[in-house]
């Protein structure tokens, strides 16, 4: 399995000559290298609506014939726009060609130019023998307690950027909470409102006995 970040919130997996995407802002996102024409994928996840993780989505979805998987509202939006799309909700998950997908709460929001689509969610993602979590846009819950006891979590990717999701301090302890074998921060540095250090993410986990990666944009981790 190989995970490959993109920058903000996106990251690409692969894994057994399969591909996905989840929350594909790649125009307008400073940190990522990827552009969008150059995407080749077999599903594209989405976490909520705003434009900093719908992003491209929809244009990559048409580009690759690649289902859009959401929450229900946000699958009809897109949709309507001329995407294919698999509908899901929170707590249901689905067995895809390139492995399973579940469905968990985040508390955020979720709108688009047109209003509210739906839930926000975070997700669970098997493939190639490894779990990953990716958390979308949340502040931290306790749930995640739940989360972490009912999936032995191998890569947790979580919101470190504060002001709309989590910051520094809850991150360390949903870290905690969830128990990944490995974490990466992710939502931080892309605007100067959500600027942190990732550093005191990772120095804040010494001594866990969670390892903490910090990948810049294009960068990739392998699973052993």
């Amino acid at each position: 399995m190989k995970l490959t970040y993109e920058g903000h919130s996106c990251f690409q997996i692969e894994a057994d000559d399969h591909r996905i995407i989840i929350d594909p802002f790649l125009e307008g996102n400073p940190l990522a290298v990827l552009k969008p024409n150059k995407v080749e994928v077999e599903a594209v996840l989405v976490t909520h609506g705003h434009a900093d993780h719908l992003g491209s989505a929809i244009d990559i979805a048409k580009k690759n014939d690649a289902p859009i998987i959401a929450p229900f509202e946000l699958v009809n939006y897109c949709i309507e726009r001329g995407a294919n799309g698999h509908h899901m909700h929170i707590g249901g998950a689905f067995n895809f060609p390139f492995g399973r997908v579940k469905l968990t709460i985040a508390h955020h929001g979720s709108t688009t130019e047109t209003g509210a689509v739906g839930n926000p969610c975070g997700f669970i993602v098997e493939m190639g023998g490894q779990t990953i979590y990716h958390a979308g846009d949340t502040g931290i819950f306790s749930d995640m307690s739940l989360i972490g006891e009912l999936h032995d979590i191998d890569y947790a990717l979580l919101p470190i950027g504060d002001n709309f999701t989590m910051g520094v301090a809850d991150a360390i302890v949903a870290a905690k909470l969830l128990k990944p074998r490995v974490v990466i921060p992710m939502h931080y540095n892309t605007f100067e409102i959500i600027k942190q250090d990732p550093k005191e993410f990772k120095d804040g986990l010494e001594g866990s006995g969670i390892e903490v990666i910090i990948l810049e944009g294009g960068e990739s981790v392998e699973a052993p």
